[in-house]
């Protein structure tokens, strides 16, 4: 039987990622133990590994594809085909960004004044990459984790991956600039793009996965309302929908039926003013998939 080998982040990404493969109709059964889960798919294989492994693996051909921040794949220089671009992270649906960070009490206040300095950093290859162009030389070590405590005894400044600053801030630190962006990316092995059956399956498996990610925060929302242009108009006004709402006519030819997705942090003050304007038979639900 033909088979996609899927590389699953270990860690930080791989609750998020087990739970929008679910939505996307691919379920995952994972042993504490084991790195191999099995799937409802015949066709696919699994493993989790590390994320920051993960492209080079992929561009190998060890794996067909996989999911992995950009971040790794520039940091390996990874030669592979990137297939969508994921907007969820481990807290949030927004890209992570790597920072350069300091002491609070520190007299450097941008990276040059880095020069001659230590860095500590997980991402060696994007740090020399970002002193390079800012005309910097400094010395970078590779940090094995606890990157944030390393400083000012250790190290001179770190650069770390961080979501909302928090734990940055916890450790007395302050951000003095953003070394890269990064987002969750599904990627393939360039050989298996060039394969016919694996590439239609990269592809629906990419398709759903994108679905399963664009409908996270949104929710749908039907409602009756009168056969009225005036009315459904100033309906309509209140939606903040990704698209112009479905109307459509229904038995009783003085009511019509409209359907729309929204935000779900919305609905709570959407719903009490529909309410207000006249809308009825309010119907919220859940959304596992969004293909535009």
């Amino acid at each position: 039987m033909k088979k996609i080998k899927i590389a699953i982040p270990k860690g930080s990404l791989q609750e998020a990622t087990l739970r929008i493969f679910k939505k996307a109709g691919f379920n995952f059964s994972v042993s504490e133990r084991s790195y191999f889960p099995s799937i409802d798919d015949e066709e696919i294989e699994a493993m989790i590994i590390r994320a920051q492994e993960i492209a080079r693996y992929v561009e190998e051909g060890i794996f067909d594809m996989g999911i992995t921040g950009k971040d790794w794949i520039i940091e390996c220089n990874a030669n592979v085909k990137e297939v969508k671009d994921l907007t969820y992270s481990k807290q949030s649906f927004r890209p992570v960004r790597w920072v350069l960070a300091v002491p609070d009490n520190s007299k450097i206040k941008t990276v040059k004044g880095l020069e001659g300095k230590k860095i500590a950093t997980e991402v060696v290859n994007i740090a020399k990459k970002y002193l390079k162009k800012n005309g910097v030389k400094a010395s970078v070590e590779f940090s094995w984790g606890a990157t944030e405590v390393k400083t000012p005894e250790l190290v001179d400044a770190i650069i770390e991956v961080t979501e909302t600053g928090r734990s940055l801030k916890a450790n007395k630190l302050k951000i003095i600039d953003t070394v890269l962006e990064s987002s969750t990316k599904i990627i393939a092995n360039k050989k298996s793009w060039q394969n016919k059956w694996k590439r239609e399956k990269i592809e629906n498996i990419s398709l759903l996965v994108e679905g399963a990610v664009l409908a996270e925060g949104k929710v749908g929302l039907k409602m009756n309302v009168r056969a009225v242009e005036s009315v459904i108009d100033s309906i309509i006004e209140i939606l903040p929908a990704m698209k112009n709402p479905t109307i459509s006519s229904l038995k009783d030819k003085d009511w019509a039926a409209l359907e729309v997705i929204v935000n779900e942090k919305d609905v709570r003050m959407i719903i009490p003013e529909l309410k207000k304007k006249g809308a009825r038979d309010i119907i919220e639900y859940p959304l596992n998939k969004v293909i535009f």
